[in-house]
């Protein structure tokens, strides 16, 4: 895998249908919005323009026919990063039309493990997302071409295993 020279910005600024995310970390702590998780962590209330630039740019997309989805696999108990990501950020974010589905594998074995996070970008477009071990974003890694059918079925997969997320949250929120 080299080290891709394209940001995440350029990623969504040419994807024409869909992306895809598979997610999963229990903690990306450190890779942004460090501010707004210590907030949640302090118990404060999520402030009312709380990632309105994103869901800016999900509205724009959604508008014109494109989809963001992605799905987290994950297991219960949530940590206190999971808590705020799913209770502030996927609620705010699916107001944009993105959609989150979650793999819970509390009692399953995880179908993925030692799959790295990555996009999906128009089912031939995939770039890793690399981290490190505290949920510190180091950058994207674009895979071959030759390796897009082995990420369609891991995104099949975990489709086909996901719950939609508002269905999980109302047996398992916290």
């Amino acid at each position: 895998m080299a080290s891709s020279s394209k940001t995440l910005g350029e990623y969504f600024a040419a994807f024409e249908r869909e992306a895809f995310r598979l997610e999963t970390l229990d903690d990306y702590g450190k890779s942004g919005n460090a501010a707004a998780f210590q907030s949640f962590l302090a118990g404060e209330e999520q402030p009312v323009d709380y990632n309105d630039h994103w869901v800016a740019e999900l509205r724009k997309r959604s508008a014109g026919g494109k989809r963001i989805y992605r799905v987290h696999v994950l297991s219960r108990p949530l940590t206190p990063y999971l808590q705020y990501e799913l209770g502030w950020g996927y609620w705010k974010n699916m107001t944009g039309g993105e959609e989150f589905f979650i793999l819970d594998t509390t009692e399953q074995p995880n179908p993925f493990e030692g799959v790295p996070d990555f996009w999906l970008f128009d089912s031939q477009t995939i770039a890793v997302l690399n981290y490190d071990d505290e949920g510190g974003f180091l950058g994207t890694q674009e895979l071959s071409a030759d390796r897009v059918e082995e990420y369609l079925a891991i995104r099949d997969k975990a489709m086909e295993q996901a719950v939609p997320f508002p269905d999980w949250w109302a047996e398992h929120g916290q």
